[in-house]
């Protein structure tokens, strides 16, 4: 299952965002946001794959401190910016798998 969500994740192109729940639906484990939560959680510091463009299903970054600046940085980067509620726009970022 790790797999399947490191696939899903690394699938989501850029300038585009998944909530934890769509990239576990996706893998095949609908109904399991928080298991992709720990298996991103995991991630070395130094991995490549796109976790930043993963968050909460209301639109909003999920993690806090350094990560969360992190996060908000490659969205920044990617053209994906937050509005004034902190959340991301859905209607125009959220990631469509065809």
């Amino acid at each position: 299952m790790r797999q399947r969500i490191l696939a899903t994740v690394d699938s989501i192109p850029r300038g585009a965002v998944a909530s934890y729940g769509q990239v576990a639906a996706e893998a095949g484990a609908p109904g399991r946001a928080r298991l992709v939560g720990r298996v991103l959680s995991s991630l070395p510091s130094a991995s490549a794959l796109p976790w930043h463009r993963v968050l909460a299903a209301n639109g909003r970054i999920s993690v806090v401190g350094a990560s969360a600046r992190e996060q908000r940085r490659r969205l920044a980067r990617e053209g994906v910016h937050l509005l004034a509620s902190g959340r991301v726009d859905l209607a125009r970022h959220a990631w469509r798998p065809v």
